[in-house]
């Protein structure tokens, strides 16, 4: 709510802070609240009601359309800012950041001092934050959310702490809230002090990370629960400083280059996508992309697809600063050269698509891909070369001709027998003899992909009378209720 505040503040003015404001996203019936504004819980309305529900109780309520995704990118975004204070930082579900401060209060003057520090500089980013400190993950997250604000506990008042909690805060499922209701176990408390035995056998087949008696016996430190944070993205960045302004960046682009791929290689990468920037005196910027084929770190290759990306980029009245990035990268072990001097045919390729793509356009050259599909016409496409690889041809294409005939053009037929193959055949003006013929091979149309009453084929190769041979198929049988007589079509030809 906080970061929707923040955002539609710039844009117009906010509602009246009285006016009850929820955030609503679309749910398995219709849409649901998603986050709700402080008016808004004070009339009791809460999170993950039906919209049409709450409007029928309240006809002023103000609906907003809500971002998840651009929250939990936020919350991304603070959990790696939050490293300010401990280095073990991770997003907790879609409204937390859990932190493991162990040996690092002292530094900010203890406990108390650091929860005042994290509420300030989160309320300077315009944020509310309800902070909470626990010995173990689960009761700080429980106590930040259903606890009083700004609680501290140890280990010793951290069970007292905790009893008088809803179960709620647990954050179970809502058939299991409505269970635990149902036997009397509103509070964490009451739960602590019912048998184990008769509660596991009711809750021995629900997962580990949904089950009460575990999530408590975490919460509690009796079974380890440890904070496993990811590691802060790396950012594959050359930059160089000048200290003038200057209008032509080649001069500079080969030290970028070398900078770039040391750094790659020490970390055996290679690079995919490169952005090269230009930061000019005025305040302005301006980028070029280059992405490759295969990953690379090769400096020479680097530079003369950077230098190709050099036109037209307007320097303004100079720039003082230019930065090469690569943006996307992928393993690239380190290889020894082939003792013989013979080159590396796929990365010659590779090459070659990088410096036409990089020329004419990345969609300007395209890359023959295989698909799944039985028909014969679907299985090869077409794609742009820095975004697909070629593949062998399946097993299935051994008897298909090299070329096929796009699309495939009507023939008139004389056969023998309705259902038999064709006698004679003409096509494009040209009458053919069959002299020998294999088949039929029978092809069903895909009903998950065609339109229903579309057609089966039945597949010829035909040699005529010159020994040339040609792939000819049936489209429909007779009286298969999806269509008149059936006719026949060239599909293509055999060296």
């Amino acid at each position: 709510m906080d970061r929707w505040r923040r955002i539609t503040a710039q844009q117009r003015t906010l509602p009246d802070d009285a006016v009850p404001v929820v955030l609503a996203r679309e749910g398995a019936h219709g849409p649901v609240l998603y986050a709700v504004s402080p008016a808004a819980a004070a009339r009791g309305i809460t999170a993950g009601t039906r919209v049409v529900d709450v409007q029928a109780i309240h006809p002023d309520l103000h609906v907003e359309q809500a971002d998840p995704q651009g929250d939990r990118q936020l919350l991304d975004s603070a959990a790696l800012w939050a490293r300010r204070w401990c280095p073990w930082t991770v997003r907790d579900c879609e409204d937390g950041i859990v932190m493991d401060v162990s040996g690092a209060a002292h530094l900010f003057g203890g406990q108390a001092a650091l929860l005042r520090d994290m509420g300030q500089r989160f309320a300077m980013q315009g944020l509310r934050a309800r902070l909470a400190m626990a010995p173990t993950r689960g009761g700080a997250q429980m106590l930040a959310r259903f606890g009083p604000g700004g609680a501290i506990c140890d280990t010793a008042t951290l069970e007292g702490m905790l009893r008088p909690l809803p179960v709620a805060a647990m954050r179970l499922p809502e058939d299991t809230l409505r269970l635990l209701t149902r036997l009397g176990l509103k509070t964490l408390g009451a739960l602590m002090d019912v048998p184990r035995t008769a509660l596991m056998r009711r809750f021995d087949r629900v997962a580990v990370d949904l089950n009460p008696l575990v999530l408590l016996d975490r919460a509690l430190g009796r079974v380890a629960d440890p904070l496993n944070a990811p590691e802060e993205a790396v950012h594959w960045l050359a930059r160089v400083r000048l200290p003038e302004p200057v209008l032509d960046p080649a001069p500079h682009l080969e030290g970028l280059a070398a900078d770039l791929c040391g750094q790659l290689a020490k970390a055996e990468q290679g690079a995919r996508l490169l952005r090269l920037t230009i930061y000019r005196v005025d305040g302005e910027w301006r980028a070029r992309e280059v992405t490759l084929a295969q990953a690379s770190r090769d400096i020479a290759h680097l530079m003369r697809l950077i230098t190709g990306k050099l036109e037209g980029i307007d320097p303004g009245f100079g720039f003082d600063l230019i930065t090469l990035e690569a943006l996307r990268v992928e393993p690239l072990a380190l290889h020894q050269d082939h003792l013989d001097g013979a080159r590396d045919a796929s990365a010659d390729v590779s090459a070659l698509l990088d410096r036409l793509s990089a020329r004419l356009g990345p969609d300007k050259i395209s890359w023959p891909v295989w698909r799944e599909s039985h028909l014969p016409e679907r299985i090869e496409a077409r794609v742009p070369a820095l975004r697909g690889q070629a593949a062998e041809a399946p097993v299935l294409l051994r008897d298909r001709p090299l070329r096929l005939l796009e699309p495939p053009e009507e023939v008139a037929v004389l056969y023998a027998v309705p259902e038999g193959p064709p006698a004679r055949f003409r096509w494009r003006r040209v009458a053919y003899l069959s002299v020998r013929h294999e088949g039929p091979e029978r092809i069903a149309p895909e009903w998950w992909r065609d339109r229903p009453g579309t057609r089966l084929r039945d597949y010829y190769r035909i040699e005529d009378q010159r020994g040339q041979r040609y792939w000819i198929y049936r489209d429909g049988i007779m009286e298969d209720g999806r269509g008149t007589v059936p006719r026949w079509f060239v599909h293509g030809a055999f060296a």
